[in-house]
């Protein structure tokens, strides 16, 4: 399935990007192959670099937005963005409800 970025929303209008902390990292550390083994250790390694960048929320905010399925994404891994994304997508559900 192809991912398609919808850029109606300007999600990197602040251009976050240019001053995320894995911009100077390997890309591959944030994209393990699977979640056990030596896997457990780069997730983790990856981890610790996003705890020290400045745009972890807006990245976290645009993996959820465009569903991004591997890697580490604003500190979380596959699993705990599936989570997340479930509850990110109820509750914007519930804000675009019509209110009586």
């Amino acid at each position: 399935m192809a991912l398609i970025w919808n850029r109606t929303v300007d999600w990197d209008a602040d251009d976050w990007r240019q001053v995320a902390a894995c911009r100077n990292t390997e890309p591959d550390l944030f994209f393990p192959v699977g979640a056990t083994g030596m896997a457990v250790s780069q997730i983790d390694a990856a981890k610790r670099v996003c705890t020290q960048c400045s745009a972890i929320e807006p990245c976290l905010e645009f993996a959820l937005a465009t569903n991004q399925e591997s890697g580490v994404w604003g500190g979380t891994s596959e699993e705990e963005r599936r989570k997340l994304r479930k509850a990110w997508l109820a509750a914007r559900r519930r804000a675009q409800a019509p209110r009586s």
